[in-house]
Parts: C-alpha cells; sequence; structure tokens
C-alpha cells in the first residue's frame, strides 16, 4: 500500500510538472490564405517557417488558395457563410476598396498592432506603398506585403549592335520613339518597345507619374461618389501615340496582363514596361543581357530641358516630336504599386490577434524584408530593409534591381500619385483592356475608347456605392 501511495504521489508531482509544458507546446495557431504559388510559396513558408522558430506562443500556417481573386473571394465566402475564415487574408491592390465596403469583415491594422501593445509605427514603411494602404487620414488598413511598381527594361545588346549607348537608355516619351525608329531601322528588333498590363501601367502609373488625376476624391480615397476621369487631355494624347506609333513599329501591343513578355524576351522587341517582380522571370529567361530604367515620361515643354545627347538621336528630330501637354508639369513624380497586402479578418480570439500583430513585426523587419526582397523581386515594404540591401550590395551585384524603389520613392506622394481605391477596379480594368485592344486596331481613336471606358467604368462604380451604401 505504501508502495501505490508513493506512486500516486509522483503521479501528481508529474502531472504538475507536464502540465505547463503542455500548454506550452500548444502554440496558437493563425492561419494565412495567400496567393503565391510555386517559388514564391515557398519563400512564403521560409518567412512563416522563421516566425515560427523564433518563439513558442504562435503557430503561423501559410495556404494557398488560388490567383489574387480566388484568394480573395475565397476568404470572404469563408466568413460569410462557413464561418472559418483565416486570421490573416491576402488581397491585390485593387480589392482594397472592396475589402473596406464589407460591412464587419475586417480588422484594421492600426487597430489590430494598438490592441496588441506591441510597437507600431507607419512611418517605417516606403510612403508610396504605406499611403496605398492607408485612410485618408493616415491609419493603415492592411499590411503592405509583396509590392512592385512598372519600369522599362532594354536590351543591352541590341542597343550595342544599333550604334546606341547602353548607358542612355530613354528619359522621355519622345526620346523613346526616336530610339525605337532607331532600332528597326537598324534591323535588330521588329518593333522598338512592348508593355504588359496596359491599363496599370499606361493609365494608372502613367497618371501618377505625370501627377494628374485618374478620378475624383483623391483617386478614390475620399469616398465611394468618386467618379473616373482617365479621360482627360493627358492619357488620351498618350494612348493615341502608342496607336500612332504602331504604324512605324515603334510599338506594338503585347495583350493583355503580362502575356507580352514572350516578345521581349525572345527579342521581337528591344525595350518593355513590366513590373519589377518581372526581373526574376527575364533573368531566367532572357539569352542576353538587359538593363532596367525608370518610365520614360512626357515632360512640360516650357519647363524641360534636354540632357540627352545620344548622337543617334538628333535635337532637331526630338523637337519637331514634341506636342503641347499643358497638364504634365509634375512629372516625374512617382510610380504606384501593384501586388498585394494583408488584412485581418473579424471573428478571431483576442489572442489570435496577438499573435497576428506579433506576426505582423517580425514580417517587417529589416532582414525578413531584404530576404523576400531579394529573392522575389518585389519591394521592400520599409525604409530600413531597403538600406539593409544596398549595405549588403545586392543592387551593386544585380544592376537594375534598386530601379523601381529610386522611382517610387522620387517624391513624396501627392493624391494624384498615392494610389487609387475605387471599388470593383479589377472590372474596370477589363473594360479598359477591351478599350485598348479597339484603339490599337485601329477601331475607335484613344479619345472615343477612353470615353466609352469612363462612362461604363462610372456605371459600375454607382451600382458598388449604392450596394454599400
Amino acid at each position: 500500500m505504501r508502495n501505490m501511495r508513493k506512486f500516486r504521489i509522483g503521479l501528481a508531482a508529474l502531472a504538475l510538472l507536464v502540465l505547463p509544458g503542455l500548454a506550452l507546446a500548444a502554440p496558437v495557431t493563425i492561419n494565412w490564405w495567400h496567393a503565391h504559388p510555386g517559388g514564391r510559396g515557398e519563400q512564403v513558408k521560409i518567412i512563416c517557417d522563421g516566425f515560427n522558430k523564433s518563439q513558442t506562443q504562435y503557430q503561423v500556417v501559410p495556404t494557398y488558395k488560388g490567383n489574387y481573386a480566388d484568394t480573395m473571394n475565397a476568404g470572404i465566402a469563408a466568413f460569410l457563410y462557413a464561418k472559418n475564415q483565416p486570421h490573416i487574408l491576402q488581397v491585390f491592390e485593387v480589392g482594397t476598396a472592396t475589402m473596406m465596403a464589407a460591412k464587419g469583415l475586417i480588422k484594421p491594422v492600426y487597430q489590430v498592432m494598438k490592441e496588441s501593445g506591441l510597437p507600431f509605427d507607419p512611418s517605417i514603411y516606403l510612403p508610396p506603398v504605406r499611403d496605398y494602404y492607408t485612410t485618408i487620414d493616415g491609419k493603415m488598413l492592411s499590411m503592405p506585403f509583396n509590392s512592385s511598381t512598372p519600369v522599362l527594361y532594354y536590351n543591352v545588346d541590341m542597343f550595342k549592335k544599333a550604334g546606341l549607348n547602353p548607358e542612355k537608355p530613354p528619359v522621355t516619351w519622345q526620346i523613346m520613339g526616336a530610339i525605337a525608329k532607331k532600332l528597326v531601322a537598324a534591323g535588330v528588333c521588329q518593333a522598338g518597345f512592348s508593355s504588359s498590363w496596359t491599363g496599370w501601367i499606361h493609365i494608372e502609373n502613367f497618371s501618377a507619374w505625370h501627377n494628374v488625376p485618374i478620378g475624383t476624391k483623391a483617386n478614390g480615397f475620399g469616398g465611394l461618389d468618386a467618379v473616373y476621369t482617365f479621360n482627360r487631355s493627358a492619357q488620351v494624347k498618350h494612348i493615341q501615340q502608342l496607336a500612332d506609333w504602331q504604324k512605324d513599329k515603334v510599338f506594338v501591343y503585347g495583350g493583355r496582363t503580362n502575356v507580352g513578355n514572350v516578345k521581349f524576351s525572345s527579342g521581337e522587341v528591344a525595350m518593355y514596361t513590366e513590373s519589377s517582380a518581372g526581373y526574376g522571370e527575364f533573368k531566367s529567361t532572357c539569352k542576353f543581357e538587359f538593363h532596367t530604367t525608370i518610365l520614360p515620361y512626357w515632360p512640360d515643354v516650357k519647363g524641360f530641358s534636354f540632357h540627352y545627347t545620344e548622337p543617334a538621336v538628333q535635337q532637331t528630330e526630338r523637337t519637331a516630336m514634341i506636342p503641347s501637354w499643358p497638364d504634365v508639369k509634375g512629372a516625374p513624380q512617382n510610380t504606384i504599386i501593384g501586388g498585394a497586402s494583408l488584412w485581418v479578418l473579424q471573428g478571431h480570439k483576442p489572442e489570435e490577434y496577438k499573435g497576428v500583430a506579433a506576426f505582423f513585426n517580425y514580417l517587417s523587419r529589416p532582414e525578413v524584408q531584404a530576404e523576400w526582397h531579394q529573392a522575389t523581386g518585389y519591394l521592400p515594404i520599409t525604409l530600413a530593409a531597403y538600406e539593409l540591401t544596398k549595405k549588403q550590395g545586392f543592387y551593386e551585384k544585380n544592376p537594375g534591381t534598386e530601379t523601381a524603389l529610386k522611382q517610387m520613392t522620387l517624391h513624396k506622394p501627392t493624391e494624384n500619385s498615392k494610389g487609387l481605391r475605387f471599388g470593383d477596379h479589377a472590372k474596370t480594368r477589363e473594360i479598359m483592356d477591351n478599350e485598348f485592344e479597339a484603339v490599337f486596331a485601329g477601331q475607335k481613336t484613344a479619345k472615343q475608347g477612353l470615353d466609352d471606358a469612363v462612362k461604363a467604368g462610372n456605371e459600375l462604380l454607382r451600382k458598388f456605392e449604392k450596394a454599400n451604401r
């Protein structure tokens, strides 16, 4: 009996020792639904593994849910119907207004961080990235994650063959047109340049780069009653110039999204406007040397002086090409981002939100962001990660990878260049694509096409406004 009593006492004592350990061994699970397949998905897992190993309280579980639209729709549906929504949902930038308008769906990041008691300073993030996901009075709604911006890629080998200096790429659209003609005349390419993502690059970023609006209410940041205005003279002249340039093979339409990337990687065109996040793809597919540079811009004629001295492009030729651009005196300003951010969904326990806040703090560490940036081609979301990447010599070893950052941080964002926030804007981009194809096929003028796109887009905005009032 005495031995049995000792055995029971021993079990009780062991339980007292083990139970606290069991509590520590069961961290709070934080679910993250994302839209990164393949190699980028592996990088997401690396980030989560790093966080999970850095502490014992929380366990972030990443789950790939398909493309951007599929991921956003899956998260919203899980919240509305299954009540098994993730804690963190990755949503593309044009889904921002949709997430904001869905009543009761989101828990703003600034609120999550405040309630957690953890340090949080919005000023550490790159301004053009941070401002896209904040309210008009500066409150951060979602956590920036994978951000990119368009840049100009150009074939160094073709420039040399055509007698052009690859260290002096085009800085204005006038020079771009003249150089493209020289490249085609030299027989080194079938057309001078092409582009991916026409609406994102040649309307949205074009407008920000030239400090002109694409809509009212600070490009939609100021309210649901905003209207599109991207059929003004600057945008119309630019799209019409692209259409007219097709006649001389200066420009060739590359198709929707980024399906035209092969035109650059195959050598069909010598120059190409594409996301900075396309750098990795081109690095693996291009059999030639290429560089990147900032997007060209249309200068204000009165305030602009030429500094380009390439002998193959004569001053008189360039001067003859300069149209009047009365409403682009702010160029170049800064470009805006594409990509996605991380939204926190409602319906979870307070301790789980503390885990989300801890993960966001980890995600914002300079070393974490620098590694993500260098591995994927996306921008680092913090200024410290940018400085760390420079200190590590990454930009010197990989020329062109800093172009996007210089371009986005060129000036402090304005109301016209901080981004856009329109309801159902992904559908408006589809409308834009339809009109671009009509313009580039010669079926409409740029004025007709953009007028029609604005009209159809504004009809979508009014439906969105009515549904979310």
